[in-house]
């Protein structure tokens, strides 16, 4: 089976989920088929199936997750492939789930899955009314709800602007304060109306609420955070010739991991005085190609790739 027809055969099972990107990012991950890789971001297994289909006999997968649903569709392809195993946590959490062993490629695809978008129980979207939760992980943490409830205004405002890039972030946090003297905020509905009538100027193509929502989930779930510490960490877990696969959705995400390689791909930073050869500049990293986007006939087919931007980085010697 070629990988074109492996892809679209698991497209065609994940039925609520399209794996975005996924032929080229397999196809820039795998160097050695018989290595061990990391889909960091599992989801319902999109990358991760048509990875092992494309490992030999003694190719192994490790898939990592926080959100539990997730976990159990991992657990259910362990006993399908031995050569797969799943753990439950943070991609940040790679070197523990690593335990000493160098891996050959890691693969991202951050941001929020379609199922979790689509249950309005998970309380991510506010194109259906649900509960204000927004964790990944529903076994652990602070829901957005709980959050949202002891939070002041300052702490509201940096979240909303930083996280969510929204210029009007200290109307919305007066807003959530304000509605919250009333009565606690604990559905999406409700806090998409706050956040929407705090908004002065209305986007012509999303909702007033959406880049404030953004934010509060990348804050609830210590996204950044945790794409800083597992990019960091793969300095050190891959092997020479290793790939870092990242897919991100936002340009926060997209700009730390372009800074991330263009930093290692110039080497530690000296004086330009400082006679250095081009090795002692200790190089960790090397740029594979551009930044890849999702073609015409994708996005038509899952408008969610649209926003999606792939790069690719080697670890050197």
């Amino acid at each position: 089976m070629t990988l074109q027809s492996m892809s679209k055969k698991i497209q065609d099972e994940q039925f609520r989920h399209k794996t975005v990107l996924l032929d080229e990012a397999v196809d820039c991950l795998i160097g050695d088929e018989n290595g061990l890789y990391v889909d960091g971001t599992f989801g319902r297994g999109g990358h991760s199936r048509l990875i092992l289909s494309c490992l030999g006999g003694d190719g192994h997968l490790m898939g990592i997750d926080k959100d539990p649903e997730a976990i159990a569709a991992g657990q259910t392809l362990m006993t399908e492939d031995s050569r797969f195993r799943i753990c439950h946590g943070s991609f940040a959490q790679l070197k523990e789930f690593a335990d000493g062993e160098k891996v050959d490629g890691i693969l991202l695809d951050l941001g929020v899955s379609s199922p979790q978008l689509d249950d309005a129980s998970r309380g991510f979207s506010f194109m259906k009314d649900g509960p204000l939760d927004m964790r990944m992980d529903t076994s652990r943490g602070k829901s957005a709800a709980a959050w949202l409830a002891v939070a002041d205004e300052d702490e509201i405002t940096e979240v909303i602007k930083r996280f969510g890039e929204e210029k009007f972030g200290r109307r919305m946090a007066k807003g959530i304060i304000a509605a919250r003297q009333e009565s606690p905020i604990t559905t999406t509905a409700r806090l998409a109306k706050i956040i929407a009538e705090a908004n002065p100027v209305w986007p012509k193509k999303i909702h007033p609420a959406t880049k404030a929502f953004q934010g509060i989930r990348i804050f609830i779930n210590s996204e950044l955070d945790d794409l800083e510490q597992v990019m960091e960490d793969s300095l050190e877990l891959l092997k020479p010739g290793g790939r870092l696969v990242i897919i991100s959705f936002h340009s926060l995400e997209d700009r730390m991991v372009k800074r991330f390689i263009r930093r290692h791909e110039k080497g530690d930073e000296v004086p330009s005085w400082v006679p250095l050869t081009d090795e002692q500049l200790n190089r960790r990293l090397k740029g594979i190609g551009k930044a890849r986007k999702a073609g015409p006939e994708e996005v038509t087919g899952n408008p969610r790739a649209r926003s999606a931007v792939m790069r690719v980085a080697e670890r050197l010697a």
